[in-house]
């Protein structure tokens, strides 16, 4: 398990059903390549006595030819091949029920989804299994995992049937931050400055499978080029790939993406049925929920909780990178990102990818506040006039105002920029009329130069580095 990068939260609660009285139902979730396999069986290595992945567009006589092969793995006696599911999850439990063991066993079906085919009452079969027979074991660890998010949240997740109210734990297996990230690189022998990780998360994210693309001996720069624009590059046609394996009827969850990255700031509900051309209702949400829980999208609170205004944005880097750079230059060949990196447009998208960055890091900020312990809401906040895209709201009678820039240099706040910070403040003091102290805080890439604006207006000083810090939230 020590192989694990980080996952600190994810081991604790795998390992803690080994230890509980009970048999445990765990469902694992996450978009594809972010390490849901990798992870069980590193950290169940020495306790799974079963294991099976479905097989990708395989029918019911494939799907039942390849637990029987498993089956027969684990066993010396002639096993004859099951007609439908009831019959197979039968020779599961006679297996289990053979071995003799004190500690408890984990059986892992990886690709649940893949194995659920139509008609072919997998799921029935899978709930009689876990209701009639694992529940009353209590020295099970049942593991189901998939990458297909629309089958896991309506079914597993949200399941209203055999398995509602039975899955003992839900772990949503997200990507690395940039401390994760770091450490995954280093393990790799490739050593970056903060600044460079930082870039390198903001083009492809904290996907583990992206990162072990990365080589040695690279800079970010040529890495990027390499994995996104060159003949071969494994991302140049993942985009495609991606929503298409996570989401049936995927077209929609695209038109969804397509309009969030127009709107990187974030739009509203109302503002997404326009842009998007999805009518409100019922389809709406439960994409955006699907989204969301695969993590491509955030839902932003707005201050006070005002639901009309709370923002949705695209947070995925990868997919924005894809449809800001990727697609319009696939064809550009070796050496785009080498020109396309100290373009305008570079700078524009590095602006607000930084920002996204730093949302996905904001118990790292707090941290570098000193207000980890500090009960606080995190929020936005805007009106005609002005814009606040993150709003720290503590309980010691302080809010912390935070900009975020990308610069690659001490960001220095001109007579412009001070204006423009002015009137966010004074726009949000008239607009919330506040009684509580407000905190400009910057946060950068390498700090701010010191001058007259910013010493009358910036309360913190906020690196790049200190988003870098491990923090354990549980």
């Amino acid at each position: 398990m020590e192989d694990v990068i980080g996952r600190t939260r994810e081991k604790h609660l795998l390992n803690e059903a080994l230890k509980s009285n009970k048999s445990e139902l765990i469902a694992v979730s996450g978009r594809r390549r972010i390490g849901k396999t990798f992870l069980i069986r590193e950290v169940y290595k020495e306790s799974i006595t079963f294991e099976i992945t479905g097989l990708f567009k395989g029918n019911l006589k494939d799907q039942l030819g390849n637990f029987h092969k498993e089956i027969k793995k684990r066993t010396s006696k002639e096993i004859p091949q099951a007609v439908n599911w009831f019959e197979a999850f039968e020779q599961l439990e006679k297996l289990t029920s053979q071995k003799k063991s004190k500690k408890k066993q984990v059986l892992f079906i990886d690709e649940f989804p893949w194995m659920a085919t139509p008609r072919s009452k997998f799921l029935m079969a899978f709930e009689n299994f876990w209701n009639t027979f694992a529940t009353k074991q209590k020295s099970l660890v049942v593991v189901i995992c998939g990458s297909a998010a629309s089958y896991m949240i309506q079914k597993i997740i949200n399941n209203k049937g055999g398995l509602h109210n039975r899955i003992s734990q839900h772990i949503r297996l997200e990507p690395f931050n940039l401390y994760e990230t770091r450490a995954f690189l280093l393990s790799k022998h490739i050593s970056y400055v903060p600044f460079d990780i930082a870039k390198l998360y903001m083009a492809i994210g904290g996907i583990p499978y992206y990162l072990d693309k990365v080589k040695r001996g690279r800079s970010v720069a040529q890495n990027i080029d390499a994995l996104c624009f060159e003949k071969d590059g494994f991302l140049k046609e993942e985009f495609n790939r991606l929503f298409v394996s996570l989401f049936d009827n995927s077209e929609r969850h695209l038109l969804i993406v397509k309009a969030l990255a127009k709107k990187r700031k974030g739009i509203t509900r109302k503002e997404l049925i326009i842009a998007s051309g999805i009518s409100n209702g019922g389809d709406l949400s439960l994409k955006l929920d699907e989204l969301m829980e695969s993590g491509f999208v955030s839902l932003h609170t707005f201050h006070n909780n005002k639901k009309q205004n709370a923002l949705y944005r695209l947070s995925d880097a990868y997919s924005l990178f894809y449809l800001k750079f990727i697609e319009k230059n696939k064809n550009s060949g070796k050496g785009t990102w080498l020109k396309l990196h100290t373009s305008r447009s570079y700078s524009s998208w590095a602006g607000f990818s930084f920002e996204s960055l730093c949302l996905k890091h904001i118990n790292q900020i707090k941290n570098a506040l000193g207000i980890l312990a500090v009960h606080t809401l995190s929020n936005s906040w805007f009106n005609e006039k002005a814009q606040i895209d993150v709003l720290i709201e503590r309980e010691d009678n302080t809010i912390n105002i935070c900009e975020m820039k990308f610069s690659e240099t001490p960001f220095t706040i001109t007579k412009s920029y001070y204006d423009n910070l002015l009137n966010k403040k004074q726009q949000f003091l008239m607009d919330t009329k506040t009684r509580k102290n407000i905190q400009l805080t910057m946060v950068t890439s390498y700090g701010i130069k010191e001058n007259s604006y910013s010493v009358s207006m910036v309360d913190n000083d906020i690196k790049v580095d200190a988003l870098f810090t491990n923090i354990l939230t549980f």
